[in-house]
């Protein structure tokens, strides 16, 4: 295996191993010269059973993406072939698979899905456009790789191939069963566009329902049988593109983005739609004229009726010790007639989310529903409503945990930046946690944008305001004594990472060695000194110790100098 610090070719450093599979170990480096950086994939002789098979099958593979230039694919800049190890130098891709969202999420929207269609179509088309024409054969979400802008780049060429017409039965059994089309098995015929059509058509049928095609019981049923809300026009064109015959599917990726394109016009209800708009108009109308009347006859009365529920609501939600009906009592509270601006039961519920120091995802989905539904009436008092923005930023920074136990930190940060956001947009200039609320975000900002930055070498000169950010914040929560202790914990853990990845950046950008020696101590001291009161904070507090030595040694690697402790 490749050596964190070591230099490749003698011009690329090995930063950190960022992935490993059955038979390769993929790192992130960078070119110093250039001050770019790379993701470098290595395959070891000694790790694989027919190692010349497979490098054959990689030559073949970066051969064909060097060939090929498109914002959904990957760039290959370099291949280190010896005897022992095969190394492909690619664009580093910041992000996760679409198969991690469905882990994590489920079923992904409608409306996401279709955009994700039309960018896949998209590159698909290029794809078969060439000459001669590529055939992919391997779409999944695993292959589909979703980038912080919302953009997608579509991975791992091994199965593709290059199509020869009149060449029948070429396919052996080459593809993912549930995802490929019936020609991808041995003896069914040649795989041609409309194969990779087929898998595109079972890709949006996993990401729209949440049903894996590759498991029991191996079916695709019509979307809207497994949830009816779902559009009968993305119905009809998943079944479309997933028929059995070729010759009974979009025959082109351009038939197919035009489908894409007026998905709701295929849409059986669409012409329904259309005719009830008029009636539901009128029907508006009448319903508010009799509203308003009613209003004025009985308003008054209402609105003492509406806050003394409020109110009863709350007192009920405060002796309640369990937590599921406490949280359903906040959220009716919050439902009573007029009382949705009210601030109190917004921010009892985001104490109760984090009392047990997990936000999950189905009480993510209730806050968020919650204020984006009554985000009109809450912005009429900006004050409040940015001490609730405030308050739920710092829950997903801190807090959020996607719901199958994963703890991706830099994701965490990146989901709290609107929220952070929306309280720099609102709040008063005299708001006590405006600051604060700028550090957080710029530092959300940061990880959010670096690895596109990094890759356009656009990043010199970033690194060491970043520094400067984290060290604020540090400052500023270590110094605070109401904060909890899994707050201070994951912001150390938060800036020893930043120390370890980032070491060679700070240098170039002109951090001193005093400076990320006197932070990388600052944080050492703050987690072996922190007292833990749960099991939860006591493994995060070991988690961030076992790897003090390795920030260390990354710093003094980085900046060619020596710990006194290490002398």
């Amino acid at each position: 295996m490749l050596e964190v610090g070591s230099l490749v070719d003698g011009k690329y450093k090995i930063l950190s191993e960022i992935g490993h599979g059955g038979m390769s170990v993929v790192y992130m480096a960078i070119n110093e010269k250039a001050n770019k950086t790379w993701a470098i994939k290595e395959v070891r002789k000694d790790g694989v059973l027919d190692f010349e098979a497979v490098r054959q099958g990689l030559i073949v593979e970066t051969d064909m993406l060097k060939k090929l230039k498109h914002p959904n694919l990957p760039s290959i800049v370099d291949v280190i072939d010896s005897d022992d190890t095969f190394l492909i130098v690619m664009d580093y891709i910041e992000g996760n698979a679409l198969s991690v969202s469905l882990q994590e999420y489920g079923a992904q929207p409608q409306e996401d899905v279709i955009e994700w269609a039309r960018q896949l179509c998209d590159v698909l088309g290029y794809l078969h456009s060439r000459d001669p024409a590529i055939i992919y054969r391997d779409m999944k979400p695993a292959n589909i790789m979703l980038k912080p802008d919302g953009n997608l780049t579509l991975i791992d060429f091994g199965t593709a191939r290059e199509y020869k017409d009149k060449i029948l039965g070429d396919t052996t059994c080459l593809g993912t069963i549930g995802y490929a089309a019936p020609e991808q098995f041995g003896g069914m015929g040649q795989t041609d566009p409309r194969t990779d059509i087929y898998c595109l058509g079972a890709t949006l049928y996993h990401l729209v329902t949440g049903l894996n095609p590759s498991e029991p019981p191996y079916e695709m049923r019509p979307i809207r049988e497994v949830n009816p809300a779902l559009s009968g026009g993305l119905e009809q064109i998943i079944m479309k593109c997933t028929q059995n015959n070729p010759d009974d599917r979009y025959q082109s990726c351009a038939e197919l983005m035009y489908a894409l394109e007026h998905f709701d016009e295929i849409d059986e209800d669409y012409r329904r739609k259309q005719k009830r708009k008029l009636g539901l108009f009128i029907a508006s109308a009448m319903l508010m004229v009799v509203s308003a009347i009613f209003g004025l006859i009985t308003g008054q009365a209402a609105s003492q009726m509406a806050t003394d529920r409020f109110q009863s609501l709350m007192d009920e939600a405060a002796k309640e010790t369990n937590d599921t009906k406490k949280a359903a009592l906040y959220e009716e509270a919050i439902g009573v007639p007029d009382k949705a601006g009210e601030k109190s039961a917004y921010l009892e519920l985001i104490k109760l989310f984090k009392a047990d120091n997990t936000f999950t995802t189905d009480e993510q989905s209730t806050l968020v529903s919650l204020i984006k539904n009554n985000q009109t009436v809450l912005k009429e008092n900006a004050d409040d409503y940015v001490e609730i923005c405030f308050e739920t930023a710092k829950l997903f920074w801190y807090y959020y945990d996607y719901g199958d136990g994963s703890d991706n930190q830099v994701t965490r940060m990146k989901s709290s930046i609107e929220w952070f956001q929306d309280v720099i947009r609102n709040a008063p200039e005299d708001y006590v946690n405006l600051g604060m609320a700028q550090v957080y975000s710029s530092i959300g900002e940061f990880y959010r944008d670096i690895a596109i930055n990094t890759v356009e070498a656009s990043d010199r000169g970033l690194y060491q305001p970043f520094f400067v950010k984290i060290s604020e914040l540090m400052e500023q929560v270590c110094e605070d004594d109401t904060e909890s202790e899994i707050v201070v914990l994951e912001l150390l853990e938060l800036v020893r990472s930043a120390l370890q990845q980032y070491a060679t950046k700070f240098k170039t950008d002109g951090v001193t060695w005093e400076e990320i020696a006197a932070l990388y101590d600052r944080v050492a001291q703050e987690v072996i000194s922190i007292e833990t009161q749960t099991d939860k904070t006591t493994e995060k507090k070991n988690q961030t110790i076992a790897l003090l030595d390795d920030t260390r040694r990354a710093i003094a690697i980085a900046y060619g100098m020596e710990f006194e402790e290490d002398k």
